[in-house]
C-alpha cells in the first residue's frame, strides 16, 4: 500500500512536467517556451531553432551555446539587412538576457542554426535541445518540428 502511495505522488509530480516536455526552465529563473524549428530534408546544410527565453531571476544571464544530437553543431546567429543585403552573421558572445527581459529568437532575426542535420527532421516530431547558459547552466528543451515554411509555430498564442 504504502508503495502504491509513492508510486502515485511520484507521478502526480511528474505528470505536470510531461505536459509540457517541449518548454525548459532553468534553476536560475531563464524559462524557454515555443520552442520550435522547420521540417528539413536529409540533405539540408542547416536548420533553424527559435524559441522564447525569459529571465525571471534579479540578475542577467546570457545563452552561450546549444547541443542537439539531430545536428553536428549549433551556433547562435543574427540575421538582419545591413545596406540593403540581408546578411547572417555568429553571435560569439551569445544572447544577453536582462533581469526580468525576454529575448525572441525568430525567422528574420535572431535563431540558433543547427548546422550539418544529422538526419531529416520531420513535421510533428520533437528533437531534442540542450540550452547552455552563463549561470542557469544547462536547459533541456525541445524543438517541436513545424511545417517547412512555417513563420511561427502551430501552437504560437495558445
Amino acid at each position: 500500500m504504502r508503495r502504491n502511495l509513492l508510486r502515485l505522488a511520484l507521478l502526480a509530480a511528474v505528470m505536470p512536467l510531461a505536459a509540457h516536455a517541449h518548454d525548459g526552465h532553468a534553476p536560475g529563473g531563464v524559462t524557454a517556451s515555443q520552442v520550435w524549428t522547420r521540417a528539413v530534408g536529409a540533405t539540408a546544410p542547416t536548420a533553424a531553432g527559435y524559441m522564447t527565453l525569459r529571465n525571471h531571476g534579479t540578475v542577467a544571464d546570457r545563452l552561450v551555446g546549444a547541443e542537439t544530437p539531430a545536428a553536428r553543431s549549433v551556433e547562435i546567429h543574427e540575421q538582419r539587412m545591413d545596406d540593403g543585403v540581408m546578411r547572417m552573421r555568429p553571435l560569439p558572445d551569445g544572447i544577453l538576457i536582462p533581469p526580468g527581459e525576454t529575448a525572441t529568437l525568430g525567422p528574420g532575426g535572431v535563431h540558433l542554426m543547427l548546422v550539418g542535420p544529422t538526419r531529416a527532421l520531420a513535421r510533428g516530431e520533437r528533437v531534442p535541445l540542450t540550452l547552455r547558459f552563463e549561470r542557469a547552466g544547462e536547459v533541456r528543451v525541445e524543438l517541436t518540428v513545424e511545417a517547412a515554411g512555417a513563420r511561427q509555430p502551430s501552437h504560437a498564442g495558445h
